[in-house]
């Protein structure tokens, strides 16, 4: 009974190592794979290192991601951090979402030499 005992807390530290090491590593890694598998022409994707291109073709462990119009770059697969939805893809569209068509807002622009009441 006492090399029960003895064993139990061991066994409680292999079970949180388990839970809070092992267990998430394999769903990041698994979310990698799915990701990269899901890699196609024309999608939209953020790289690891911030850079927001267009999938232009898939090799086999490389992916040709096009920067500006004509640039291409290669990359690794696991170099993609995400895919991108279609609404994001256009970056600059929600920046002048409230201004009308002639410029001008709607919203009325604060005064900064006047004091809050």
């Amino acid at each position: 009974m006492d090399s029960l005992g003895a064993l139990l807390p061991f066994a409680i530290i292999l079970l949180a190592f388990w839970l809070l090491i092992i267990r998430p590593a394999r769903t990041r890694a698994r979310q990698a794979t799915r990701l990269q598998n899901e890699l196609t022409p024309g999608l939209e994707v953020m790289t690891t290192s911030g850079l927001f291109a267009t999938v232009v073709a898939v090799e086999d462990d490389r992916v040709v991601l096009e920067t500006a119009p004509g640039v291409h770059t290669r990359w690794t697969k696991a170099a993609v951090a995400r895919i991108l939805p279609a609404a994001d893809s256009d970056l600059g569209s929600d920046v002048d979402s409230d201004m009308d068509a002639d410029g001008s807002s709607d919203a009325e622009t604060p005064d900064p030499t006047k004091r809050p009441e």
